[in-house]
């Protein structure tokens, strides 16, 4: 079992950056597959990043395609998502989710969860 927790978020002007991370207790949180995704209100929770228990592959949303890095730190139990060039369609409550095994962009093949960070991108 793990429990996710995520900070970094903000409010933003358009064309800035953010960081988050995500932290992750337990001694085996590197065994986990890590994915980020986002949901904006009246909206499904969407798919943004992951990133394979070694770190040795991710995925990303066409959306997110060259302006998001997904990265992790399994010595420090954490996982980041560095955005760039924000959008305001970026606007959204970011959440952490842990799964042992393959990348999913199907949220509900995830088993853990973090509580959301607020990510604001003001035109």
């Amino acid at each position: 079992q793990v429990q996710l927790g995520e900070s970094g978020g903000g409010l933003v002007q358009a064309g800035g950056s953010l960081r988050l991370s995500c932290v992750g207790s337990g001694r085996t949180f590197s065994s986990y597959t890590i994915s980020w995704f986002r949901q904006a209100p009246g909206k499904e929770r969407d798919f943004v990043a992951a990133i394979i228990w070694t770190g040795g592959s991710t995925d990303y949303a066409d959306s997110v395609k060259g302006r998001f890095t997904i990265s992790r730190e399994n010595a420090k139990n954490t996982v980041y998502l560095q955005m760039h060039s924000l959008k305001p369609e970026d606007t959204a409550v970011y959440y952490c989710a842990a799964r042992l095994g393959s990348i999913f962009h199907n949220p509900g093949r995830y088993n853990y969860w973090g509580q959301g960070t607020q990510v604001t991108v003001s035109s």
